[in-house]
């Protein structure tokens, strides 16, 4: 079993020339307001080789690139990120910039594999995550890949003028086991 070869996808390093992309989906608000709770904004791909550099340097950081088998196409990326290695937990962030491939099940490989990479290569106990309650198909996304509503800020999240909450999610070493 490759940790990061899957049946249609796999993870990559994130490299330079990969910014020209995370600038392409910057352009994007539905993708924006969906990965993050800040506010959706246009950036350079000067700006994303910078984020790229400073990720790659950043040892609370794991960042990999989403490439379909296929084509070889880069089409969102998935991290660990704020990894506390005493505490062997991480928060995970996942985005599928590329809007002909969302909603294709890319992601739900992506999270698979990740999942396995934090749990049976880094030793990782909890892998957690917040996600805007209105970003259903996340929300059922994370549940099938066994992650668990653990708690919600309440209207933590405005967007255009509609107050949304933050919902956290976990999952831990022994429940993903028990789903293998």
């Amino acid at each position: 079993m490759d940790l990061f070869i899957g049946k249609r996808i796999r993870l990559s390093a994130i490299i330079k020339e990969d910014a020209e992309s995370f600038a392409l989906w910057s352009n994007d608000s539905k993708y924006l307001n969906n990965l993050d709770t800040d506010y959706a904004r246009i950036r350079s791909k000067e700006y994303y080789e910078t984020v790229i550099d400073n990720n790659a340097q950043d040892e609370s950081i794991i960042e990999y690139g989403i490439r379909t088998l296929d084509d070889d196409k880069l089409i969102g990326f998935i991290m660990l990120h704020s990894i506390e290695w005493n505490n062997r937990k991480a928060i995970m962030t996942v985005g599928i910039g590329d809007k002909a491939a969302r909603g294709c099940g890319y992601g739900s490989e992506a999270i698979e594999m990740i999942l396995r990479f934090a749990f049976m290569e880094l030793n990782l106990n909890r892998v957690g995550l917040d996600v805007i309650s209105d970003n259903t198909p996340a929300i059922e996304c994370y549940q099938k890949a066994g992650f668990t509503v653990e708690g919600r800020a309440r209207e933590s999240v405005i967007r255009f003028g509609e107050k949304l909450d933050l919902i956290y999610m976990g999952i831990l070493y022994d429940d993903w086991v028990k789903r293998q």
